[in-house]
C-alpha cells in the first residue's frame, strides 16, 4: 500500500499549479498532434505529384510545394500550444507560448503565400519565361512580391509581439516618399519595364517605329530598351519614354496595303485609258500572296491622267511586300508598253503665239484705246 500511496500522491503533486496527470494528458495531446501533423504531411508529399524541372508548374504541384515548405519547427510549436491550452499556466508563460506560437504561424503564412505568389506568377507570365530579354523583369516582379509578402509578415509579427507599428509605418512611409523623390526617373522606368512586359506592346525581334526613330527591338531591360537602327548604331530608350510615345509595330502586321498611283499622257486614247483598270486588276490578280482591292480612273492631274490601283500583300515581312510590290511593277511597265500606253511624268507646255498674231493684237489694242483717250 504504502507504493500505491506513494504514487498516488506522486501522481497528484502540483507542478507549476497543474498536477503531473494534467501535465501527461497535455504531452500526450502534445505529441499526438505532432505525429498526426508529421503524417499528414508525409502522406501528402508523397501523394501530390512533384514540380518537374523545365515543365510549367500546375496546382496539384504548387500544393506538394506548400507541403513540402510546412516549417517542422512550426508543426512543434503548435503541438505544444494545443498542449498548453489544457494547463493552468501563469499569465506571463501563456503570453509567451501565444507570442512563440504566433510568430511561428506568420512566418509559415509568409512562406505559404510566397510559394503561392511565385506560383501564380510563373503560371501568369509563362508565355514570357523562355525569352532571355524578360527573365530579368520576371525576376523583378517576383522580387517586389516577396518584399511585399515579408514586409506584411514582419508588420504582424512587430505588432503582436508589442511594438508600435503606426510610428515604423509612417517613418517608412516618409522614407519612401523620399526615396521616390529622389529616383522618379529611375522608378518611372522600372515600372514602364513592368508595363512593357505585362503588357507586351513589342517584344524582342519586332521592328517598331516611335516618333522619328525606327529599328529593331534587341533588348527590353529595367530602365531602358535597345534598339537596332536601320543604319546600324543601337539607340538606348528610355522605358518611360517609349511607353508615353505612339509605337508602330510592323513586326505583328498580318498584310500590307499597297496604294499605286499610275499617270499617263492626256493624248492617252479613251480606248487605252478605259482599258487601264481592268488590264491592272487582271495582273494584281495574277500573283499569288496578293488580294486586289480595286481599280479606278481616278482625276485628271495636272500633267497626267491619274488611275488608282489598290490591293493588299498577304504578308507582313517586308521583303514579301517588297517582292510583290516589284513583280506587279514590272508586269504594269510590259503592259503598257505593248499597248502603247505611255507613262506621264512632270511637265509645262508653253504656248508662244506668232510675232504678227502678237503685232495685230498690239495694234487692235492701241485702236481700242484711241477713243477711250479722245473721251
Amino acid at each position: 500500500m504504502t507504493s500505491i500511496d506513494s504514487v498516488t500522491k506522486l501522481l497528484e503533486s502540483e507542478v507549476y499549479g497543474n498536477g503531473l496527470t494534467q501535465w501527461g494528458i497535455a504531452a500526450a495531446l502534445s505529441v499526438t498532434t505532432l505525429a498526426v501533423a508529421l503524417l499528414v504531411r508525409l502522406f501528402l508529399s508523397r501523394s501530390l505529384p512533384a514540380p518537374q524541372t523545365g515543365k510549367d508548374m500546375h496546382w496539384p504541384e504548387v500544393l506538394h510545394e506548400l507541403v513540402v515548405r510546412t516549417w517542422t519547427l512550426f508543426l512543434i510549436i503548435a503541438a505544444v500550444y494545443a498542449g498548453t491550452t489544457l494547463l493552468d499556466l501563469p499569465g506571463s508563460v501563456h503570453r509567451l507560448v501565444s507570442s512563440v506560437f504566433t510568430v511561428a504561424l506568420f512566418i509559415q503564412i509568409a512562406l505559404w503565400a510566397d510559394r503561392i505568389a511565385s506560383a501564380v506568377l510563373a503560371w501568369r507570365l509563362s508565355a514570357l519565361k523562355s525569352r532571355s530579354a524578360t527573365r530579368n523583369a520576371l525576376a523583378l516582379i517576383q522580387f517586389v512580391v516577396r518584399v511585399a509578402v515579408w514586409s506584411l509578415a514582419l508588420l504582424l509579427i512587430f505588432e503582436n509581439i508589442g511594438f508600435d507599428v503606426t510610428a515604423l509605418v509612417a517613418g517608412l512611409g516618409v522614407g519612401g516618399i523620399a526615396v521616390a523623390l529622389a529616383a522618379q526617373s529611375v522608378l518611372g522606368d522600372l515600372f514602364s519595364s513592368l508595363a512593357i512586359v505585362l503588357d507586351r506592346p513589342f517584344e524582342v525581334g519586332d521592328f517598331i517605329v516611335f516618333g522619328d526613330q525606327s529599328g529593331t527591338v534587341e533588348k527590353i531591360g529595367i530602365k531602358t530598351t535597345r534598339i537596332r537602327a536601320l543604319s546600324g548604331e543601337q539607340i538606348a530608350v528610355s522605358n518611360s519614354d517609349l511607353v508615353k510615345t505612339c509605337v508602330h509595330n510592323f513586326k505583328r502586321m498580318q498584310e500590307r496595303r499597297v496604294v499605286l498611283v499610275l499617270g499617263v499622257t492626256y493624248d492617252t486614247p479613251a480606248d487605252k485609258l478605259e482599258r487601264i483598270p481592268e488590264m491592272v486588276k487582271t495582273i494584281v490578280e495574277a500573283r499569288e500572296g496578293v488580294r486586289f482591292d480595286r481599280s479606278h480612273f481616278r482625276s485628271f492631274g495636272g500633267s497626267a491622267l491619274e488611275v488608282e490601283v489598290v490591293y493588299w500583300v498577304l504578308s507582313g515581312d517586308y521583303t514579301d511586300y517588297m517582292d510583290c510590290q516589284q513583280a506587279i511593277n514590272f508586269a504594269i511597265f510590259r503592259a503598257f508598253e505593248e499597248y502603247g500606253i505611255e507613262f506621264a511624268f512632270p511637265s509645262q507646255t508653253l504656248y508662244v503665239p506668232s510675232l504678227e498674231s502678237a503685232l495685230d493684237a498690239m495694234a487692235s489694242g492701241g485702236k481700242n484705246e484711241a477713243p477711250l483717250a479722245q473721251s
